[in-house]
């Protein structure tokens, strides 16, 4: 066994105090193996994490993320515009080569930013499962499923390809991989298609995530034609369950936030893309009373327009508070708690807390940095002040991926020089 102490540092811990305490890894296994006072601790390896504070990795469960090369691309637009006229015509031209240039970039953002895992559903994700591997991050992965724009024959070829993605990489990577089935959204897949492949992931236990209730033009259509609120469609079709969750959330009436409390169904909250995309507010002080297991993400870069989760944080206490009219509402503690436990309960991975048997996902904030001081509370600036800059250090699986802002697994330069290349080839042929 090999072991890293990660000290000098303070430490957040599950029950969101901040001590003074260093983390002993066991760098084989991936685990944290202790959490004790300061010099009781003896690794063979030291990272120093002085001036700073240990907390976990933070969690993005909901991104697409090869879409950084579309950053920028397209701004400005209503959902439905933006996907029909910009989004789709170059997605339409997207290849296996450009999906890993801008999985790079956007996992080298992420773990630049304190994120140690993510949920991506996407395309060639055979290419995003390489890119995690030799990148160290932790993921849960699954190609998306769409039936809108193709006959019968091309939509169950990609539904047998989402299930036999899922099927032939969970696990990989030391387990880092996990995988999930990805019907796009209720309104972009037939119903008969959730009929005939849901039972199959059920019985095969693949976890399953959706699009749901992002907007008002999501619902409307599925209660004129169901003559019922689209979760309780999905919970017919059996999508809802403990090992299911939807990405948005943002339109969802009373009857639907008990019907993901009593099913177990986590919700992502996507505040930046919500708001950008002019979706809505999701109504998570609500749904956090319900009991609803709710966690946090990015959505992709094309709506966000970045993957820093802390960002996310202070958007999402933001919009809390302005969907309640209540300054007590989604408080720090609260979206601290989505960015990591959270995120990380939704998912299903044993991280998301510094605590002796978790895994060992952590990232170093340092504190010297003028918008950090004073530290009157510093739960309070991890979602209020706090910048993904401020990370120095990230941890995966007990393997740095990062050390004082240096990337040990990336050739940074090299990941933006090609994700610039295949972004701007991408466009043009999009265009001609």
């Amino acid at each position: 066994m090999t072991t890293l102490t990660i000290g000098g540092g303070q430490v957040l811990t599950p029950e969101l105090d901040v001590t003074t305490a260093d983390v002993l890894v066991d760098t084989d296994s991936g685990e944290i193996l202790a959490v004790e006072d300061p010099g009781e601790l003896g690794g063979d390896d030291y990272l120093d994490a002085s001036g700073g504070l240990v907390i976990p990795g933070l969690v993005n469960a909901h991104t697409h993320v090869a879409m950084t090369l579309f950053r920028g691309h397209a701004d400005d637009k209503e959902l439905d515009a933006w996907l029909q006229e910009d989004i789709w015509p170059v997605e339409a031209e997207l290849t296996a080569e450009d999906v890993r240039a801008g999985t790079r970039l956007g996992i080298a953002e992420m773990i630049r930013t304190g994120t140690t895992a993510f949920a991506d559903m996407y395309f060639f994700m055979e290419e995003v499962a390489d890119v995690v591997s030799e990148t160290g991050i932790r993921a849960m992965l699954g190609s998306g499923c769409i039936t809108v724009g193709k006959d019968d024959e091309e939509a169950h070829e990609d539904f047998e390809r989402g299930l036999e993605f899922a099927r032939a990489y969970d696990g990989h990577s030391q387990g880092r991989i996990q995988t999930m089935f990805n019907p796009h959204s209720l309104t972009t897949v037939g119903q008969s298609f959730y009929e005939e492949y849901v039972p199959v992931a059920r019985e095969e236990e693949i976890p399953i995530h959706i699009h749901a209730n992002e907007t008002e033009n999501e619902v409307d259509p599925l209660v004129e034609e169901h003559g019922e609120r689209p979760l309780e469609y999905a919970e017919d079709l059996d999508v809802l369950g403990e090992d299911s969750f939807i990405a948005h959330g943002v339109h969802v009436d009373e009857h639907e936030q008990e019907l993901l409390a009593d099913t177990g169904t986590a919700v992502i909250h996507c505040p930046a893309s919500n708001m950008k995309l002019a979706s809505g507010m999701a109504p998570i002080q609500s749904m956090l009373d319900a009991g609803v297991t709710v966690g946090l993400g990015t959505d992709g870069a094309a709506s966000n327009n970045d993957l820093d989760m802390f960002d996310e944080m202070r958007d999402a206490a933001m919009v809390g508070k302005l969907a309640t009219m209540d300054a007590s509402a989604v408080p720090a503690e609260a979206v601290v708690e989505m960015a990591t436990q959270g995120s990380a309960d939704a998912l299903g991975f044993d991280s998301g807390r510094v605590e002796a048997g978790a895994n060992a996902d952590l990232a170093v904030v340092d504190l010297d940095a003028e918008h950090l001081k004073p530290a009157h509370d510093l739960v309070s600036h991890l979602t209020y002040a706090v910048k993904g800059s401020d990370v120095c250090h990230t941890i995966c699986d007990g393997e740095v991926l990062m050390e004082d802002r240096e990337l040990q697994t990336m050739d940074l330069d090299a990941v933006k020089e090609a994700a610039g290349d295949h972004a701007e080839a991408l466009v043009d042929r999009a265009a001609n």
